[in-house]
């Protein structure tokens, strides 16, 4: 079957719903490129299947719905809500082109259009004539008929030419539009090749930038003393994976420091909103979560509320759907407080960027053993570098010190944390 692949055709129905193919592989590919049409929400009237049987007595069966909503005499093809944050997506192209068997009165969108979800992109009619519609590729000696309607569209060709002189001067000035001119089209050299830039790259690009422009952005540094942590650790990390089927990481602990420190400075964990600072009165931590696609931030709703053990099992969930290209917009949004582990990479100092509309962030680093003094000794401790990036339009130097001598003074003493002292 995998070899006898045919050109598929479109057959108008009631519930303009996808037609009968020649070949199974062919109706796996092209059913499954159409389906990504079908809103799947209640946007669609019309939600119907359809059982259509293969020529030849095939035993494959092809399960079809209709794929826009039904408005009168007019089918709409819309673009469906496409999960995972995506806003919006790149028509890449039709898979039916002129001249091919489609009662399709008008293509609203073209191929290389950005288009978001609820978007037009094609309307077809149910009511068109026998002698509008277009003939299939696969058929010979029919495709000379529609050529009287290509010659009768000539003269409608022919007017454009009296408007193109001004168009044809126009594209001079925009061709360099593309890119602005702070940012010079380079040159093509050998041994390069041009990509587009991959919509979460821009995304990540646009929301940097806007922080860098927004906030008043500044850094505070210090160290912290890894010994006790990594003690209490290595003690107990048997048991509480005993106990929660989860294992003990370092990100739980840094977070609960977080809400500690959130919680005795609440203005770290605000934001300005126009003229006026609303104060949190709950801790939602953004963990950044490096993928194959992109640096995401998912969120940790109420962490204040949790225990070490949820945490662990929410920041693997997350990270799951991270690396599964499963997370969706609500996953990412509403956090008030970022932490970002460059340490993972070995990354030793950073200073990271604000991730709007939040007026802060952590980084944690490395651990590296480094010589410090203990009680008038010299000893090579675990000791890693934190950085505090704060906006400083609302977050003072005071504050901002303040803030991360908290989550040093948990981290080395993780007792603090049972006490709340």
């Amino acid at each position: 079957m995998a070899s006898r692949v045919a050109s598929g055709l479109l057959r108008r129905r009631a519930g303009a719903t996808l037609g009968l193919l020649r070949s199974y592989t062919h109706v796996r590919n092209y059913s499954s490129q159409l389906s990504a049409l079908i809103p799947a929400t209640s946007q669609c009237s019309k939600l119907t299947r359809r059982r259509y049987y293969m020529p030849n007595a095939s035993p494959y069966q092809v399960w079809s719905r209709s794929f826009a909503s039904d408005n009168g005499d007019k089918v709409e093809a819309v673009v469906p809500f496409m999960g995972e944050s995506v806003t919006d997506g790149t028509l890449a192209n039709f898979l039916k082109k002129p001249g091919e068997r489609v009662e399709a009165d008008e293509f609203i969108a073209s191929e290389g259009d950005t288009v978001t979800p609820g978007t037009k992109i094609a309307i077809i009619s149910k009511s068109a004539q026998p002698a509008e519609t277009h003939v299939a590729p696969s058929e010979e000696s029919t495709p000379k008929e529609p050529s009287p309607p290509k010659v009768e569209e000539k003269p409608k060709v022919e007017t454009a030419p009296k408007v193109e002189p001004p168009k044809t001067q126009a594209p001079k000035p925009t061709a360099p539009s593309k890119t602005s001119p702070s940012e010079p089209q380079l040159p093509p050299k050998e041994r390069e090749r041009r990509v587009p830039m991959p919509r979460l790259r821009k995304r990540i690009a646009n929301r940097l930038k806007d922080s860098q422009n927004t906030f008043a952005m500044l850094t505070t540094f210090n160290e912290v003393d890894m010994t006790n942590l990594m003690k209490l650790r290595s003690d107990y990390k048997d048991e509480f994976v005993t106990k929660h089927g989860v294992k003990l990481g370092l990100m739980s602990c840094f977070v609960k420091a977080a809400v500690s420190a959130l919680q005795n400075q609440p203005i770290v964990n605000a934001v300005i909103d126009g003229d006026d600072i609303i104060y949190r009165d709950y801790v939602d931590v953004s963990v950044a979560v490096g993928t194959s696609k992109g640096l995401v931030v998912p969120v940790i709703r109420d962490a204040d509320t949790m225990n070490f053990a949820d945490i662990e099992k929410g920041i693997n969930n997350l990270a799951k759907k991270a690396n599964e290209g499963a997370l969706s917009i609500d996953d990412m949004a509403g956090g008030t407080f970022t932490i970002s582990n460059g340490g993972v990479y070995g990354s030793l100092i950073s200073t990271p960027i604000i991730n709007p509309p939040q007026s802060a962030i952590l980084g944690m680093h490395s651990i590296v053993q480094r010589p410090v003094v203990v009680n008038g000794d010299i000893l090579a401790r675990p000791m890693m570098y934190l950085a505090l990036t704060y906006d400083h339009r609302l977050i003072d130097g005071r504050e901002a010190v303040f803030f991360l001598r908290r989550i040093k003074d948990v981290v080395e003493d993780p007792r603090r944390l049972l006490l709340d002292i």
